[in-house]
């Protein structure tokens, strides 16, 4: 059973990346099951912060994109999803590899979704935990 009422192999969602904020700091959508939507980001030059750590910045990037493609197949037809509140909770530094996130609904509504998304590093440790609310709009 699956929660999704529109379906995209990878390829194809992964050209939703093209020309956006996701196509140059590397993230790639890597896997879409009954009910989740997982993605992976390089921890490197594109997405450090001053410091040499992962930015912030760039794990909501990557918690928002998997959260917004989601949010995107879980509706239906002339339907979008806008992004209406994000949090995260910056847990571990991470300086280099690969963070891989994974985005799971809390709530599917009429109007609103609310998803929760866990970012790890390569030892599967948390990273960063956000929980992102979408606003669902009628596109006609």
């Amino acid at each position: 059973m699956t929660i999704w009422k529109q379906t995209y192999d990878i390829v194809e969602a992964n050209a939703f990346n093209k020309n956006t904020i996701a196509e140059p700091l590397g993230l790639l959508f890597t896997e879409i099951g009954a009910d989740y939507v997982m993605g992976t980001m390089p921890v490197d030059k594109r997405t450090h912060q001053p410091m040499g750590i992962l930015h912030g910045g760039a794990s909501v990037v990557l918690a928002e994109s998997l959260g917004s493609f989601a949010a995107h197949m879980a509706t239906g037809e002339n339907m979008a999803c806008v992004g209406l509140d994000i949090n995260a909770n910056h847990i571990r530094s991470v300086r280099s590899g690969l963070v891989t996130g994974i985005a799971r609904p809390v709530h599917i509504g009429r109007r609103t979704h609310v998803w929760e998304i866990h970012i790890t590093d390569e030892a599967d440790k948390l990273v960063c935990l956000s929980r992102l609310t979408m606003a669902v709009i009628d596109t006609v």
